[in-house]
């Protein structure tokens, strides 16, 4: 497994994507999968079904992970 300079807390600007010179904080590191989830950055909208916790389904906003080549650790606060 490669070991990564980035870690949770840290933060970064997106250089590739969608989302390309937004900065945000990591909230979660993915080491296997070599990516991190940003906070505020690649937001997507997924349909749930209903279940016992939400019993009329719908929709919620969720965070997807961004592959750790597309960031780049900023200096600055944390």
């Amino acid at each position: 497994m490669v070991k990564y300079k980035i870690k949770k807390g840290d933060m970064v600007k997106v250089i590739a994507g969608d989302d390309k010179g937004k900065r945000g904080k990591i909230l979660r590191v993915f080491p296997k999968k070599a990516q991190v989830t940003i906070e505020g950055l690649r937001i997507v909208k997924k349909a749930i079904k209903p279940s016992d916790k939400n019993p009329t389904g719908g929709f919620v906003t969720l965070e997807m992970p961004i592959h750790i080549s597309n960031v780049v650790k900023v200096e600055g606060d944390k």
